[in-house]
């Protein structure tokens, strides 16, 4: 009975030294001089285990004081000295990290994370950690320019932007910003601000800008230089150089569009099929010309036929006084007659020889003129 009361308080032991949630933190924590830091202080949560109280102490001559206390009412900080720059975390479970903003020279101390928590069998276990804090004054570090836009440093015209210069160490950080400038001049003074605004940026802006920061501690640090260049929207960007004076091919470099290759040849197409009906045009204009002069030949010789034979009429018969006829009727003795019926026939007989000598076309011209006559 002695020997099982004996292992029962053994196993008792075991729980209380291994069983337990435990906590972890680094035995020193250095801090910046007007900075922030944070220090370290977390457990792994066990199952059946809850979280009763967490305290935050720090060493105020022999005495620990609490300056934070977390229960079931909330979170107090018990000195007015941390109200506004002392947070504990809350978010992840396991996690009693203590948050310190704005360090002073007098905040080196040892400061002490206690975390109680209740057993599964109603008991408490308090567990705690010492970390001690240093606070050392940081020279500032050479600063970096950004922007808040995602064109980078290349703008277009009228944009709203702005250069951001960050520096880390030892609050207060001054920074000023310069802007170069050209025949190794000095760079002038454009702000004294961390932030750098362009409301409008305008093509004048342009230029070679870098920022410095100052801390309390060390030497002021410049960053690198930036180059900023705004952009003119409504004008083409021009050439560092000017083009040379000798023509290049156009099948040097950068080949031709799809959409141009198709155009020229269609442009191509319609100048061919331009030319050929110009052609056949006039060639189809001399074809009707020959026929119109074919014709009016034909006409002309028609009429010199009928102007000889009437020029022989008039020679043969012509008085110079003036035929006498009887009212009465129209019949007449003169010989002058019978050579005037003579002459018609042999007209009526050369007309009708000359239709069959021309072509079809013109012979339903021909019998509209001898119907006329």
């Amino acid at each position: 009975m002695g020997l099982l009361l004996g292992l029962l308080f053994l196993g008792h032991l075991t729980v209380v030294t291994y069983g337990h949630p435990i906590l972890e933190a680094p035995e020193s924590v250095t801090g910046p001089w007007k900075g922030d830091v944070n220090i370290p202080c977390t457990y792994g949560p066990l199952q059946g285990y809850s979280q009763v109280m967490v305290k935050w102490l720090v060493q105020r001559g022999w005495d620990p004081v609490t300056i934070f206390l977390r229960d079931s009412s909330g979170d107090h900080i018990q000195l007015a000295k941390y109200r506004g720059r002392l947070q504990v975390n809350h978010e992840v479970p396991g996690d009693v990290s203590l948050q310190l903003n704005t360090l002073e020279m007098d905040d080196r101390s040892h400061y002490t994370c206690e975390v109680t928590w209740q057993t599964p069998s109603g008991n408490q276990v308090v567990r705690d950690k010492i970390i001690a804090l240093r606070i050392q004054k940081v020279s500032v570090s050479k600063p970096t320019v950004t922007t808040g836009s995602g064109y980078g440093f290349t703008v277009p015209r009228g944009m709203r932007i702005s250069l951001q210069c960050q520096a880390w160490g030892s609050p207060p950080i001054s920074y000023v910003w310069y802007k170069e400038q050209t025949n190794n001049q000095e760079p002038i003074k454009v702000a004294v601000l961390s932030t750098l605004l362009f409301k409008h940026a305008m093509v004048a802006d342009s230029g070679s800008y870098f920022c410095a920061a100052k801390g309390r501690v060390g030497s002021e640090q410049r960053s690198n230089i930036v180059k900023f260049v705004v952009k003119d929207s409504s004008k083409p960007l021009k050439t560092k150089t000017e083009a040379p004076t000798t023509m290049q091919s156009p099948l040097e470099g950068k080949g031709l569009p799809v959409f141009s290759i198709v155009l020229i040849i269609s442009l191509c197409c319609i100048v061919v099929f331009i030319m050929a009906y110009v052609m056949v045009c006039r060639k189809t204009s001399q074809q009707e010309h020959v026929y119109e002069v074919a014709r009016i030949h034909t006409r002309q010789a028609r009429n010199s036929g009928e102007n000889w034979r009437v020029a022989i009429f008039t020679s043969g018969c012509s008085s110079e006084e003036p035929s006498s006829q009887t009212p009465g009727n129209d019949y007449s003795d003169d010989s002058c007659l019978g050579q005037e019926y003579q002459i018609i026939t042999q007209i009526n007989s050369d007309y009708t020889h000359l239709l069959h000598t021309v072509s079809p076309d013109y012979e339903l011209l021909a019998t509209k003129d001898k119907s006329v006559c």
